[in-house]
């Protein structure tokens, strides 16, 4: 099934291509859920600064402005016309963006600060969902993970274990948010709800503290959907709560349940309860739900 018509698929280019490619996005791009707004006025001005910025201190630094942009100056860059051009956001300073060993030096002083990770996947032992194997190649090919390389992807990459050893031995991450995707298809969840709490339950136990939290994935308008709600409160007290108003992500094809989070006869009920489940009414864009965290 086509998402998009050919009108429009010809209208579109690779965000990794046709966007200026600075540390920091200047414009916002998508994926399969939504078309892209245009380039606001504000993020052309931040991106035009930011060009004439970077070719400056780049020459000035003896670098192109690609090898500038990945530096821990050019980072700085980015956030410095930002602040510009948003008001200031991000506390950093022109002599981060032109002094390379200074904005690194910073960096490393930042470098054991708390990474809290909320939005994390590993799939099921019996997963049958292998798209995903090229998802981690394009990574590896891109050079955005040097551990993944030209090295060829297996199903066990995307599992329990290699999922343990990347969050929490190859990266700052120190508490991650285990989260999950439904399809109407069964055997196509990402993970089997019980599981995800199981997978809890079991990293805090062996860490000793409290290393993991987990979202309680609901289904809006799913037969018995809000009971499931009365259950996850009462056995797995979950972290947090979390939606995909396409209904089924996997499946997109397939999906029977599509749900606005403003329903007021589907979602109310469910608002009505922040009292008793945490804080359901902070919605995210994607129709994520969540409560405490």
């Amino acid at each position: 099934m086509k998402f998009l018509t050919d009108d429009q698929l010809r209208e579109l280019q690779p965000a990794e291509t046709s966007s200026f490619p600075s540390p920091v996005p200047t414009q916002i791009v998508s994926s399969d859920e939504y078309m892209p707004v245009p380039q606001t006025e504000k993020q052309r001005e931040v991106e035009a600064r930011l060009k004439d910025l970077s070719d400056r201190l780049a020459r000035r630094q003896g670098l192109s402005r690609r090898r500038f942009f990945q530096t821990a100056s050019g980072m700085a860059a980015s956030f410095l016309v930002m602040n510009q051009v948003f008001g200031r956001l991000f506390e950093v300073s022109e002599a981060e963006a032109a002094t390379p060993d200074m904005a690194a030096e910073r960096a490393q002083g930042l470098s054991s600060q708390f990474v809290i990770d909320g939005h994390t996947h590993f799939l099921r032992d019996d997963t049958r969902l292998t798209g995903f194997l090229k998802g981690r190649e394009a990574v590896g090919k891109a050079g955005w993970n040097k551990a993944i390389g030209d090295k060829e992807q297996t199903l066990k990459d995307l599992k329990y274990a290699n999922y343990l050893k990347e969050i929490y031995m190859d990266s700052d991450t120190k508490v991650a948010l285990l989260t999950n995707s439904p399809s109407e298809v069964s055997e196509d969840w990402f993970l089997p709800q019980e599981q995800v709490f199981k997978t809890r339950e079991q990293v805090n136990k062996e860490a000793g503290s409290r290393r993991m939290m987990a979202h309680f994935t609901i289904t809006p308008g799913w037969p018995g959907w809000l009971d499931q709600v009365d259950q996850a409160i009462e056995i797995y007290k979950p972290d947090s709560w979390k939606g995909y108003t396409i209904g089924d992500n996997t499946h997109k094809e397939l999906a029977n349940y599509p749900f606005h989070l403003d329903d007021e006869k589907l979602m109310y009920p469910l608002l009505r309860e922040g009292g008793e489940i945490g804080h359901p009414e902070r919605l995210h864009p994607q129709g994520s739900v969540r409560a405490r965290g």
